[in-house]
């Protein structure tokens, strides 16, 4: 399995003068004596293979290293390793991550490393014993952290230079972002790529001089291993640290101003007609006819890219461009269903694929990929009316409720790749939760299928449309390490129609077998050792669940996907949300007795928090018209703004500019895995502005929109969801306002009637008639807008001038489709 992802960054000639000399020095510094080499990593997926080539000049990483770029770029295997000793023996060592409340943290409490968690502590430390920082960032679900963790963290050699010479500490990047962005974009500039773990030194005032990935613990061939590279580094702190010292230091300085994003004076905001078609036809030229996606392999779901596609159609329908746009989104969403990277029988989305055909998965699932899916699914719903994408977005809900979701109403971080194949097992494999020998299957379903053709047995028919082999369904090539050998990762090989008439019986038959089927197999998998599950309840990912379940159930009409949705809104209020500091809280977990628990120093919000919370409140607002909940979302923007607003350069820095410990004050620039908050914030701005009445909240819009238009206009492929705020201000957004009593059968039936469109340029709102009213005090328009013969009326308004009113839900779908 291998990743390879494109990474843009630009840079004035100044600042590559001074990046480039410090990839030559710190190059120098780390390479064996032959030719300098690095290979790379990422586990965010990266799992069986690592990249390596020979234009990279810093410590051991090259992630990111787009074929365009490189000439040559080899790839090859890594042995994962032991998993270590019995889980029953009494650990050995403990140091103070013990007292963390960070899975990730816990996970290293008892390596032999005097490790401590990103805090004054360790810095004082470093300072009072001038020592350099070892600073190792990674997440509990990420299979590589675990590798570099066997290897080398549980290694008592390598523990005992760490702790003699260096002050390390280790940071969950899931609980400090802020922390993780900062170190990480030195990564990316000086080496090329990064990814997790990574590894960085530090001086004693926290400024970078060296940083890399992932280490093998020995030498291998021109490859460093990171003993050595612990060995050179201590020497040269010793004999050059003068040298160290400044080749960091001009880094930093140069990516202050590599990384500034801002507003030049007279800019105005990019076309938005212009930026959605360069970024169709940046998007068009990267898609894979034969089984959608982007790129090869291997192949994210990308979210961000397929909502954007979306909404271009939905502006574009009659054009070639906006079919091709559709027909996209709709084989690519398909496709996803269909593969390997679909859990067929517990449901939810695993990460990536490592293949081109959606197959064979990187088997870690994350609660961020689920919200946005969710939302995904349903839209594709929305614009096509296929059933396929309406049930797919109920089963993603469906695992989330089971298995990701905490009795306080939130919702747990991540399920790892990696478990225990069998109780008696003591070395975990990546997928072992999740695939099937043949034998298990024909064991499992042994009965004979009466009407069927031949002696056919309920295994046959599954094993036919789910591509099970004999000898295994997995090509060698994305299973290096022969973890997967002899196992079928499940993958819908046959439409039902097709199945069915192979075997000559019903398609609501075979429905009924592979449904059947599917159980007894969920009841087996419930036996296994479950892989480790991470119950880190985040803010922001908890904003993008929360608008998973109000979207879909506002979609469907389903009242206990809402009621779902609700509780996730009161969870976060009650314990995410800090009343006397009038502050989001970023992170909470579970305890040991199931309860809801806060750090001993609670970590501060940053902006992903109150951007996709602020947008999960709007979506749960626009689904169940509770205005409690629209004054709540007012209220976090406004804080944010106070927060993060930059008022020099307009657009939202990533954390708190003020804090002392970050040496860079950061604005995401990229629609990835998540999206950019400042994309997300420059719709929320749009929406709210438009409940609320607040102008000034169109023009803040506006303003961080043109910080941004430098890179919409060359590469709006980077920021799709942004794309879509500056669509959404160039075509204005429409007001739906609904005339009517709350519980009354004609209001539901015309709110009814809009949910079951995809309208990305609108709100949605409920006039009841109370005129003393949240929305009737902010938006005075309401008062003149009444029923009509005493029935539930729609009025469509654009910029506060409404058409005219309409009763009948086919008279607003026409008006809502001109």
């Amino acid at each position: 399995m291998m990743l390879r992802l494109g990474f843009a960054w630009s840079t004035s000639s100044a600042t590559s003068k001074h990046i480039a000399q410090a990839r030559l020095f710190t190059g120098s510094l780390l390479r064996k004596n032959s030719p300098r080499t690095l290979y790379n990593n990422r586990c965010s997926g990266l799992p069986k293979a690592l990249q390596f080539g020979q234009k990279s000049v810093l410590a051991s990483t090259r992630l990111f290293w787009d074929s365009s770029r490189s000439s040559g770029v080899i790839f090859f295997s890594m042995a994962s390793g032991s998993d270590g000793p019995d889980r029953s023996e009494t650990p050995k060592h403990t140091n103070r991550l013990s007292k963390e409340k960070s899975s990730y943290l816990l996970q290293h409490a008892h390596n032999p490393v005097d490790w401590y968690p990103w805090g004054q502590e360790a810095f004082d430390k470093a300072k009072s014993e001038d020592k350099p920082i070892f600073l190792s960032v990674g997440y509990s679900t990420c299979h590589w952290c675990h590798v570099m963790e066997r290897e080398s963290f549980e290694d008592e050699e390598v523990g005992k230079i760490l702790s003699k010479n260096f002050v390390c500490i280790k940071v969950d990047r899931e609980e400090r972002p802020d922390v993780d962005k900062v170190y990480m974009t030195f990564v990316q500039a000086t080496s090329g790529g990064g990814g997790w773990p990574m590894s960085v030194w530090l001086t004693p005032d926290l400024k970078p001089f060296i940083g890399g990935t992932y280490f093998p613990p020995r030498d291998s061939g021109r490859r460093p291993g990171l003993k050595t590279v612990l060995l050179r580094i201590i020497e040269q702190w010793q004999s050059s640290r003068e040298t160290l010292e400044s080749s960091g230091e001009r880094v930093l300085e140069a990516l202050r101003k590599g990384t500034e994003i801002s507003a030049s004076p007279g800019e105005t905001l990019p076309s938005g007609p212009d930026v959605a078609n360069r970024c169709y036809q940046q998007l068009a030229h990267s898609y894979e006819e034969e089984y959608g996606g982007f790129r090869e392999a291997p192949k994210f779901p990308s979210p961000v890219n397929l909502m954007f596609l979306m909404s271009f159609w939905a502006v574009n329908r009659a054009s070639s461009e906006g079919a091709e746009a559709l027909r996209m989104v709709l084989h690519t969403l398909r496709m996803m269903a269909q593969g390997g990277i679909h859990d067929h029988v517990a449901q939810g989305f695993h990460r990536y694929s490592t293949d081109s055909s959606w197959h064979v998965p990187h088997f870690e699932k994350m609660l961020y990929d689920q919200g946005q899916l969710a939302v995904t699914y349903i839209t594709a719903y929305q614009v096509s009316g296929e059933r396929i994408f309406a049930d797919v977005a109920r089963d993603v809900l469906l695992y989330v409720s089971r298995d990701l979701s905490d009795m306080s109403g939130g919702f747990y971080s991540a399920e790892d790749a990696d478990s225990f194949p069998t109780v008696e097992s003591i070395e975990k494999r990546e997928g072992a939760f999740c695939v099937w020998t043949a034998g298990e299957i024909r064991e499992l379903l042994p009965d004979i299928v009466k009407g069927a053709t031949g002696a056919i047995t309920q295994a046959n028919i599954f094993m036919h449309h789910y591509g099970v082999k004999e000898q295994g369904n997995v090509d060698p090539a994305q299973d290096p390490h022969g973890e997967l050998q002899g196992q079928n990762v499940l993958i819908v090989r046959y439409s039902v129609e097709l199945t069915a008439a192979h075997f000559g019986i019903s398609v609501d038959r075979l429905s009924e077998l592979l449904s059947d089927a599917r159980a007894k197999l969920a009841e087996v998998r419930r036996a296994r050792p479950p892989p480790h599950l991470d119950t880190k309840m985040l803010a922001s990912w908890n904003g993008l669940m929360l608008s998973g379940f109000a979207r879909v159930g506002a979609v469907l009409g389903d009242k206990a996907l809402l009621e779902r949705a609700e509780r996730a809104a009161c969870f976060l209020r009650e314990h995410l949300w800090d009343e006397e500091g009038q502050r989001i809280l970023h992170s909470c977990y579970r305890g040991d007795n199931m309860e809801v628990e806060q750090a001993a120093s609670p970590i501060a919000g940053f902006l992903d928090d109150y951007a996709f919370v602020v947008c999960g409140l709007l979506d749960l607002f626009e689904a169940t018209q509770r205005v409690h909940w629209l004054q709540w979302a007012e209220e976090l923007q406004l804080r944010q703004d106070q927060l993060f607003w930059d008022s020099q350069g307009s657009g939202y820095f990533c954390s708190d500019p003020s804090d002392p410990t970050l040496l860079l004050a950061l604005k995401q620039d990229q629609d990835g895995a998540e999206p950019s908050a400042n994309s997300v914030s420059a719709m929320n701005l749009l929406r709210l502005s438009h409940h609320t009445g607040r102008q000034d909240w169109i023009q803040r819009s506006q303003q961080l929109l043109t910080a941004f238009s430098d890179r919409l206009i060359k590469v709006p492929v980077a920021l799709p969801d942004m794309v879509r705020s500056v669509m959404a201000q160039h075509y204005t957004l429409k007001q739906i306002v609904i005339c009517g009593q709350p519980d009354a059968e004609d209001t539901a039936s015309l709110i009814s009637c809009v949910n079951s469109l995809f309208l990305p340029h609108k709100v949605l709102m409920l006039a009841d008639g109370n005129t003393e009213g949240f929305l009737y005090q902010r938006l005075p328009i309401l008062s003149t807008l009444v029923s009509q013969d005493g029935k539930a009326t729609a009025y469509v308004c654009e910029n506060f001038a409404c058409a005219l009113p309409v009763t009948c839900p086919q008279e607003l779908r026409r008006l809502l489709l001109e």
